[in-house]
């Protein structure tokens, strides 16, 4: 079957997603400069989950670049996905009222550790489907930002329980890795002319 339908209401979830991370922003209580300092943490979490989901939204775009078709275990992979990324607006919120609280961020980081597995279960099924010799594995290569990201988490979550802003700055510091976009689907496309066909 074709992919579009898969790439439309991934687009939809993840836009809903982002909808409700932005409806947990509260207003300050007053209209001063002051009152606006008491919602930057939030804002700053609000900024993190966000980025993370622009992140998935343009590696999922630059990784169907390379397929043209699609089958049920690739739907159900790719809604294992989706799954674990629709639970970022409560995993932000509670990490969020918490005040950042060890279970509250070890929680965000496992949330953000099996977004990253799906994704990877995703891109092995897509593979799978092509061939060891197919386009997409020969675009994604060795993967190094792949599988540094998940040992990042895992120490996050770790560092989590003893100082939860360290599990933070860890899981920004993966984000930052990722936020420039991952441009090897991009190159090959370029250097072979076109996507898989």
């Amino acid at each position: 079957m074709g992919k579009s339908r898969l790439e439309a209401f991934s687009d939809g979830v993840l836009a809903i997603i982002i909808t409700i991370m932005v409806l947990e922003l509260r207003t300050p209580e007053g209209s001063s400069w002051h009152d606006l300092r008491e919602v930057v943490p939030t804002f700053l979490t609000y900024l993190l989950s966000f980025v993370y989901v622009g992140i998935y939204w343009n590696n999922h775009h630059h990784l169907l670049q390379l397929v043209s078709k699609v089958n049920g275990t690739v739907l159900w992979a790719n809604l294992h996905l989706l799954f674990w990324l629709s639970l970022l607006p409560f995993t932000t919120s509670w990490m969020d009222d918490t005040g950042f609280d060890p279970v509250p961020t070890g929680v965000y980081g496992i949330d953000l550790l099996a977004a990253a597995a799906a994704y990877w279960l995703l891109q092995r099924t897509l593979i799978r489907g092509q061939g060891p010799a197919g386009p997409l594995a020969s675009a994604i290569g060795a993967d190094r930002k792949g599988k540094l990201s998940p040992v990042a988490y895992l120490a996050g979550i770790i560092a989590s329980f003893w100082v939860p802003y360290v599990g933070v700055a860890l899981y920004a510091a993966v984000a930052l890795l990722w936020l420039v976009p991952d441009r090897r689907v991009e190159r090959f496309v370029t250097e072979h002319g076109a996507s898989e066909g």
